[in-house]
């Protein structure tokens, strides 16, 4: 069964789609945690790179692979899901519910070419000024508490024994 029928079949019956996502963060060196939001395509609203699960893929690995086409943005991610928010999705004739669950991802570099570079905005920020830009409620304490807990220390703690790559600028979100 092909993916549009499936959604079809899932949204008639009354059950919220699956997606997952990548929150990208990243310590200063001040120690102070910023985390990236990219803009989505249609709507240019302030998001996470999220997609659709993949076949053969774990769902962290699925968000792993997200944040790279969406953002170019290479890290260690996180196996264990941080939490989950709900967002209606605008499908071609109607609305759907969509659970997004998300797994953390420790950023160590972003590459210079990425599949959707020139569609998407980006921009790294303080959890509180990105919980203050996206839509979703729940996407917004999901943000919030990840900064108000230690896994984000544990997870920058891990990657940082890899080699940075190449940094760049990143543009700007929002003016």
């Amino acid at each position: 069964m092909n993916k549009t029928k499936l959604i079809k079949l899932k949204v008639a019956r009354g059950r919220p789609l699956e997606q997952v996502a990548a929150l990208p963060f990243r310590v200063t060196p001040e120690g102070r945690l910023e985390v990236m939001l990219v803009s989505s395509r249609d709507t240019h609203r302030a998001v996470i790179p999220k997609g659709w699960p993949m076949k053969k893929h774990r769902d962290w690995k699925a968000a792993e692979i997200e944040a790279r086409q969406e953002a170019g943005l290479i890290g260690a991610i996180g196996r264990k899901s941080i939490g989950d928010y709900r967002y209606w999705k605008r499908l071609q004739d109607h609305f759907a519910l969509v659970k997004v669950v998300v797994f953390p991802l420790a950023v160590s570099r972003q590459l210079d070419e990425w599949p959707e570079r020139h569609e998407r905005e980006q921009r790294w920020m303080s959890p509180a000024s990105a919980a203050l830009l996206v839509d979703e409620t729940d996407l917004a304490t999901l943000i919030t508490d990840f900064a108000m807990s230690s896994t984000w220390i544990k997870s920058a703690h891990r990657s940082s024994s890899k080699t940075p790559g190449r940094s760049r600028k990143e543009p700007s979100l929002y003016p």
